[in-house]
């Protein structure tokens, strides 16, 4: 995207963010007094961990003490102007210095096609801010704060690009850190810490809102019906979410012959050849469900599922008959984010009966099989075969059920809500001198709604690891970002799981605030006895603080603040709450 259509489409949307404000400040500026609106701004600013700056952020909103949208909206607005400065930035120095190495190159692209992802996140808590009134804007809390960690994990992936040990590239970084993205990190966080604390907020104001959590009521026109499926869905495609559906007509779009929009074929009985054909055949502005059916093959090939193409389902003739395959690595000079074989950034995408690999092996270090920043998605009978990186849980929420997911050094690795249901995680064979860890959560701040949660789940060796399962280190996970987030219940845990079970990053870097937690597990690995004694490690945890970790409570969003709604949406199982009594 050139950089004047960077600049434009920022400016638009902080004249949105903009009139937000005016709107807020125009219904309610009754001109309270100095001496009431810092006492606003520090209570508002008191959960948060840049006080100074968040104080310096409000300390000019013009409202007084009984609508505090005003107040949030200025911090939307401050957060807005430095992604649209990161973003602006990020295409100045890659006009500067993209030519200087290929390194520098495919990082600050990365950093523009993620500060654009920013933004669209941003837009969306603005047209929160704007649309609703406070009841609604609480409502919509774990929307808004979906949205805000989304924003904080693409500034994140955007800084990890950089390889520090290239003196190109680490000037750069420093240069694009310290002008725009770290200013960037503190204001979304602040933005993010406001939002969390709305009873705090709420209180400091003066004001009293329904704080119960949101529970069922009617349904709207938009929301799934009683059978849990959206109402734009045709019985036909209600037919296939729920069966995965092997319809190997040519079909056409839904409403006719009732197959799928799509059918791929490698032997040319399909409308497609490629993969990546079939999903360039997305109408522009289409509306519904688009399905594209994967005959078996190996399809080798690499594609990313742009963010307007909404709401694709894609299903193949099971994983280990259809398969999409790279081996794109870290060794071979490629970004960890364009290692991926697959990469979707498209909201409400799901998968079913199909395999994503890469298979470029331990000594490539970082390669990608399947790269998801798409927002309530979902993937049921899926493989997810690599080694290190398997699959970037990159940002936003995400379900995977029944599915298989094997790798040796953080192959379930990102800052996003996922939740991994009946799953089995199959540990590999790693390199001489490398150990493996299953998971490496990237949440950085401290109110993030982002974790990695395996429940109802097993982990294995694979048949290569067996006989040296209890000499190879293999741990649960080590902690990515300062406030890494995981939780492993109600799972089998092999003997493959070393005593320790869990390991650090480096040295005691991030173990007094990371929180990893194990709740009623079992296995010869889940005997926590022998565990690491960091502070924040939690060997058992209660009921009531591992529902925390369940669908209904983690994966919550729309209007409804419910999981179970969009998940219904989706046609595939999952279980609610805990899957064992």
């Amino acid at each position: 995207m050139a950089p004047r259509k960077l600049f434009v489409s920022g400016l638009s949307l902080l004249l949105v963010v903009s009139v937000a404000i005016g709107v807020v400040v125009a219904h309610d500026n009754k001109g309270g007094s100095d001496g009431e609106h810092e006492k606003t701004v520090n209570s508002m600013c008191s959960g948060t961990d840049e006080q100074k700056l968040c104080q310096e952020t409000l300390k000019d909103v013009q409202a007084n003490g009984s609508d505090p949208k005003a107040y949030i909206a200025a911090a939307l607005e401050a957060t807005t102007k430095s992604v649209i400065k990161a973003l602006n930035m990020s295409d100045r120095l890659s006009v500067d210095h993209g030519h200087k190495s290929p390194g520098v190159k495919m990082a600050l692209d990365d950093c523009k096609d993620l500060m654009e992802f920013a933004l669209d996140s941003i837009e969306a808590s603005v047209n929160l801010v704007q649309n609703k009134d406070m009841q609604g804007v609480h409502e919509q809390t774990p929307d808004f704060r979906n949205w805000l960690s989304a924003v904080i994990s693409y500034q994140q992936s955007c800084m990890e690009g950089f390889d520090e040990k290239h003196d190109g590239e680490a000037k750069v970084k420093e240069q694009l850190h310290t002008q725009s993205l770290d200013l960037m990190g503190k204001l979304t966080a602040i933005t993010l810490d406001i939002v969390t604390g709305f009873a705090n907020v709420l209180e400091s104001f003066g004001l009293a809102l329904d704080l119960k959590p949101a529970s069922r009521r009617l349904m709207q026109a938009n929301e799934v019906d009683a059978e849990g499926f959206p109402g734009w869905m045709s019985a036909a495609d209600r037919k296939l979410m729920a069966t995965g559906g092997h319809h190997g007509g040519r079909g056409g779009h839904h409403g006719g012959g009732g197959g799928p929009n799509a059918v791929v074929a490698k032997d040319g009985s399909g409308q497609f050849k490629t993969v990546k054909d079939a999903i360039n055949s997305y109408p522009n502005g289409f509306k519904g469900r688009y399905v594209i059916y994967i005959k078996a093959g190996v399809y080798d090939e690499y594609i990313t599922i742009p963010k307007t193409a909404a709401n694709i389902l894609m299903y193949g003739d099971g994983p280990t008959k259809t398969i999409i395959t790279g081996h794109k690595n870290f060794v071979d000079g490629v970004k960890t984010m364009q290692t991926a074989s697959f990469a979707n950034t498209a909201p409400g995408f799901i998968a079913k009966s199909m395999a994503f690999e890469n298979s470029a092996g331990w000594a490539k270090h970082q390669a990608v099989a399947f790269r998801n920043q798409g927002d309530m998605s979902a993937f049921y009978d899926v493989a997810f075969h690599g080694y290190q990186d398997t699959l970037y849980v990159q940002a936003n929420r995400q379900f995977f059920r029944n599915c298989e997911i094997s790798g040796t050094i953080d192959f379930i690795f990102g800052a996003s809500a996922t939740v991994i249901q009946n799953s089995r995680i199959i540990v590999r064979k790693p390199g001489p001198h490398q150990f493996n860890t299953v998971t490496a959560d990237g949440t950085s701040q401290k109110n993030m709604a982002t974790g990695i949660i395996l429940q109802n789940c097993e982990i294995i060796p694979e048949r290569e690891l067996y006989p040296d399962r209890l000499t190879v280190k293999s741990y649960l996970g080590r902690p990515w970002k300062q406030y890494a987030k995981t939780v492993v219940m109600e799972s089998n845990i092999g003997d493959v799981i070393s005593p320790d079970g869990w390991a650090p990053w480096e040295g005691s870097q991030f173990l007094d605030t990371l929180y990893y937690a194990e709740y009623n597990n079992m296995g010869p690995g889940s005997n926590v006895q022998g565990r690491v004694k960091w502070k924040g490690y939690h060997p058992t945890i209660d009921k009531n603080q591992a529902a925390a970790f369940t669908v209904g409570q983690f994966l919550r969003a729309g209007p409804s603040g419910l999981a179970d709604d969009w998940l219904k949406a989706t046609g595939i199982p999952f279980d609610i709450g805990f899957t064992k009594a």
